[in-house]
Order: structure tokens, then C-alpha cells, then sequence
């Protein structure tokens, strides 16, 4: 049977402080290079418990939702929960700070060299394990919603209008989301 790893505990502060947030979406910055959102899952969630499963699956959904890349979303709904609109700037800025400088590095180096076989073999496996980070991230993602049938028939309308018609995103949030809002909040009442 699949194990996944997962925080049952509430989490244990309701205040984090602006240093600690810029250091510990620092080091996922670092450590989550091509696939973010399950380092920043496993630091949140399992290592730091400052999110539940269900409040992290609930931040990385709105933020699928908004415009931008999802982790600086995430950064900064984690930042401004814990610290305000200091904490938002601090979670943003150790997520994005050692990154870009990286990825500055990486793109010159790509340029000079990326011409060369073994440079462009090495590419395509560095995107071979990206996808498998996200496709991961998906399993931990859906496995708290496993006994529900309402989350799983939408995460198979989901996945059903992405794979199977091709439809845009935003077609498909303006579609799904709503009803999914419906039934989760018929649901709680």
C-alpha cells in the first residue's frame, strides 16, 4: 500500500517569524530546483508543520487558480498568514533570491554550451525528474481525498479535460471551479 507521509497534528505556531520565513522558503528554493511545490509541501506540511495537508492542498489550489507561478503564490499566502504583508515579502524573497541568480548562471552557461550532446541529454533528464517531482506531488495531494467521491469526480473531470479535450486552463477553472466551491460548502453546512 502507497505510505504517504502526512501531518495529522495541528500546526504547532500561529506566528512565524519574517527571518524564518525568507530562510525556509530559502532553503526550498534551493533544494526544489524544477519542482518546487513538493519540497515546499514536505517543509510545510511534514518537516515545519505549519500547514495541515488539508490547509496546503487549500493554499496550492487558490493559488493554481491565480496568475503567476504557483510556489510564489504559495509564498506569499504562507508569508501573509503567518507574518502579514512583511511575512509575504520575506517568504517571496528567499523563494525567488538564490534561484534567479542560479538560473542566470545556468541560462549563460546554456548559451555558451548548449550546443553540445551530453548538455542537451542532461536537459532532457533534468525534465524527466521535474515530472516526476510534480506527478508525486499529485499522489500526496489526492491521497487525503481518497474516501470522497465529490473530490474524486472532479479531480477526474480535471484530469479528463486536460488529458482527453485538451482544453485550456483557464476554461477549465471557469467551468470546474465553481461547482467544486458549491459542493464543498454544501458540504460544511
Amino acid at each position: 500500500m502507497l505510505q504517504v507521509p502526512s501531518s495529522e497534528a495541528a500546526p504547532l505556531k500561529l506566528h512565524v517569524e519574517c527571518l524564518e520565513l525568507f530562510m525556509a522558503f530559502c532553503s526550498v528554493g534551493l533544494s526544489g530546483f524544477g519542482g518546487v511545490l513538493p519540497w515546499a509541501r514536505r517543509m510545510l506540511v511534514e518537516q515545519r508543520r505549519w500547514l495541515t495537508d488539508e490547509e496546503f492542498t487549500n493554499i496550492v489550489s487558490l493559488c493554481q487558480f491565480l496568475p503567476g507561478p504557483n510556489i510564489t503564490n504559495v509564498s506569499i499566502c504562507v508569508g501573509a498568514r503567518f507574518a502579514g504583508f512583511r511575512g509575504s515579502l520575506s517568504a517571496l524573497s528567499g523563494i525567488l533570491a538564490v534561484p534567479v541568480i542560479i538560473v542566470i548562471l545556468l541560462a549563460m552557461l546554456y548559451d555558451a554550451y548548449g550546443h553540445i550532446k551530453p548538455v542537451q541529454d542532461a536537459f532532457r533528464g533534468i525534465s524527466s525528474a521535474a515530472a516526476g517531482l510534480i506527478v508525486g506531488m499529485a499522489i500526496k495531494m489526492a491521497y487525503p481525498m481518497r474516501r470522497s467521491f465529490r473530490a474524486i469526480t472532479f479531480m477526474a473531470l480535471t484530469i479528463g479535460a486536460v488529458l482527453v479535450l485538451k482544453l485550456p486552463l483557464i476554461w477549465i477553472l471557469l467551468v470546474l471551479v465553481p461547482p467544486s466551491i458549491v459542493v464543498a460548502w454544501m458540504m460544511r453546512r
